[in-house]
C-alpha cells in the first residue's frame, strides 16, 4: 500500500467536521504528494462504550475547558459556529445513511455528502439524527427518491450491522477511543494512528511530506 491516511469520523464530533473540511480543502495537495485520504462513518458512541472513554461533556472540567478548545478550533479551520443547544445527539440515523452513500454513490458525492451533513448540524443547527433535518441535509445533494432511498436503507439491517462492524474494527483493530481517528500507513509498509484535528503537523512529518505548520516568524508584524 501507498501513503494513505484513513480518517474515522462521526457528525456528533465537530473536530470530525475539522478533519473532513481541511482534509478536503487540501486534497489537491494530498493527491499531488501521492497520498490517498479515505472518510469511514463510524459510531462514536459505539467508540466511547467499546474503548471505556468518555465524552467530554461528562466531566465538568472538561466541558469548561472544551468551549475555550472548541473556539480555537474553529478560528483554526475557519469556521464559525455555537455548539447547538440539542448537542450531543444520536448519531445512528446519519452515520447508518453515509455508511450507504459511501456504499452506493461515487466517492466525491460521498465526500459532500458527509459535508452537508456536518454543515447543516453545527452551522444549520439542525438536529440531524431527525429525519426530516437528515432530509434537508441531503436534498442539497441528492433528488427526493435518492434521499428516500438512502434513508429506507439505513434502516436496513446489511447497513445497520456495516456501521457496527466498520466501529468495532475501529476500536478492536486500531485502537480508537475517539472521533477523529486516523490510521496512517506511510507508503513503507507501517502504519501509526493519529487522534484529533490538531495532529496533522506530526502525520506529515510521519509520511514525510513538506510543510511549514507552526513556523515562527520573527520580525514579522504582530
Amino acid at each position: 500500500m501507498g501513503k494513505k491516511i484513513e480518517c474515522y469520523i462521526d457528525c456528533v464530533s465537530p473536530y470530525s467536521f475539522f478533519a473532513l473540511s481541511y482534509l478536503r480543502a487540501n486534497s489537491a495537495s494530498l493527491a499531488a504528494l501521492a497520498v490517498e485520504v479515505e472518510f469511514f462513518p463510524v459510531f462514536l458512541g459505539g467508540i466511547n462504550v467499546g474503548s471505556g472513554n468518555k465524552p467530554p461533556w461528562t466531566n465538568a472540567q472538561k466541558a469548561a475547558y472544551a468551549q475555550y478548545d472548541g473556539k480555537r478550533a474553529q478560528q483554526y479551520f475557519g469556521h464559525a459556529f455555537e455548539v447547538p443547544s440539542f448537542f450531543p445527539i444520536l448519531s445512528l440515523l446519519p452515520q447508518r445513511a453515509m455508511t450507504y452513500v459511501k456504499q452506493r454513490y461515487s466517492n466525491d458525492r460521498y465526500e459532500l455528502a458527509f459535508l452537508r451533513c456536518f454543515e447543516t448540524m453545527w452551522n444549520g443547527q439542525l438536529d440531524i439524527s431527525i429525519p426530516d433535518n437528515l432530509c434537508t441535509a441531503l436534498l442539497k445533494l441528492f433528488n427526493p427518491d435518492e434521499v428516500q432511498e438512502i434513508l429506507q436503507a439505513a434502516s436496513s439491517p446489511e447497513i445497520k450491522e456495516a456501521l457496527t462492524k466498520m466501529t468495532d474494527k475501529a476500536v478492536r483493530e486500531l485502537g480508537a477511543f475517539g472521533c477523529p481517528w486516523f490510521w496512517v500507513h506511510d507508503g513503507k509498509g507501517n502504519a501509526e494512528p493519529f487522534f484529533g484535528s490538531d495532529r496533522f503537523h506530526f502525520m506529515w512529518n510521519y509520511l514525510g511530506l513538506p510543510h511549514e505548520d507552526l513556523k515562527l516568524i520573527v520580525g514579522a508584524k504582530l
